[in-house]
């Protein structure tokens, strides 16, 4: 803070607190003038109301007196009387670093206990649920969704429902969140549109799905090209990040558009690396509390 701020601080503090100090000794002084009755003489509503004058409430005078007894003490205390630091020397960078300091104690004893088990064991407990939850929160639910139900327009996977792209064990789930993922399902607009209607057929075929036969049939030899990625019995790669078409769990949507729209135009999903934000043991936390959303009612071992 420059000079000149500090002291117009300093002034405005000096003239309120001056002001206000004056008029709090100079009232209970003042002679106000009063008639014989003991009111002021102003009068409403044709007399029957009148204004009466009455010293302060002792009460109200100790009240206002520790006030300011309050104020001046702060002022002399803390920081607020324009560059003049306090007494105590306090400031909200020190009072943030300690908490920050005091936080990271309490975390890494946690993180060390959290160290002992492996993530799927980990996931039942409740301080690493606790903790998990806060950082799903800040750094997945923007995609996933607070729920973590994930969204379709996203491509973003629904992380409740046990049915994973790239593995549900600990350590994919901590592979996915440590270094992102990327999906491509390229573009089939060279199968021709009819083509394209006839996979979408045959897709919502697989998944037991009311279908046209005809064209689903006429689709099956085309499947092949498909099945490289999604395998021959359309039930995905989770090597590849390749969904399976079989269980009805859609990622871009599955209504007959949704799927023709991703034959046809391709879809992409990324999945960024969260290694350069969070901690090694912070994902594994995370990835345990993961692991929980899609095993609510498992027996973990203790």
């Amino acid at each position: 803070m420059s000079l000149f701020w500090s002291l117009w601080i300093m002034f405005l503090v000096v003239l309120n607190l001056g002001i206000t100090l004056f008029l709090f000794l100079w009232a209970p002084r003042a002679k106000i003038p009063v008639q014989q009755d003991g009111t002021s003489g102003h009068v409403w509503a044709h007399g029957v109301l009148r204004e009466g004058v009455h010293p302060l409430p002792l009460w109200w005078v100790i009240l206002s007196a520790s006030m300011f007894v309050v104020g001046f003490a702060y002022l002399a205390l803390f920081p607020g009387f324009g560059r003049f630091k306090g007494l105590l020397g306090w400031t909200s960078h020190g009072e943030l670093a300690a908490n920050v300091a005091s936080n990271n104690a309490r975390l890494d004893e946690l993180m060390k206990r959290f160290s002992l088990y492996p993530i799927e064991q980990l996931a039942g407990d409740p301080a690493a649920q606790q903790l998990g939850g806060r950082l799903f929160l800040d750094n997945c639910a923007a995609c996933h969704g607070r729920s973590a139900t994930g969204n379709q327009l996203l491509g973003a996977p629904d992380l409740t429902d046990n049915d994973w792209l790239y593995g549900g064990d600990g350590k994919a789930i901590f592979t996915s969140i440590h270094d992102g993922r990327a999906g491509v399902m390229p573009p089939w607009a060279s199968l021709g549109e009819e083509n394209v209607k006839n996979l979408a057929q045959f897709v919502l075929s697989l998944s037991g799905r009311p279908h046209d036969e005809q064209r689903a049939a006429a689709a099956k030899p085309l499947f092949a090209t498909c099945a490289a990625c999604h395998g021959p019995d359309g039930k995905g790669n989770q090597a590849l990040g390749a969904p399976n078409l079989t269980d009805q769990i859609w990622l871009h949507g599955g209504t007959l558009a949704d799927i023709e729209t991703t034959i046809r135009d391709g879809r992409q999903g990324h999945m960024p690396a969260w290694s350069p934000r969070l901690t090694e043991d912070q994902i594994r936390v995370l990835a345990a509390y993961v692991y929980h959303l899609s095993h609510p009612d498992h027996a973990y071992p203790k």
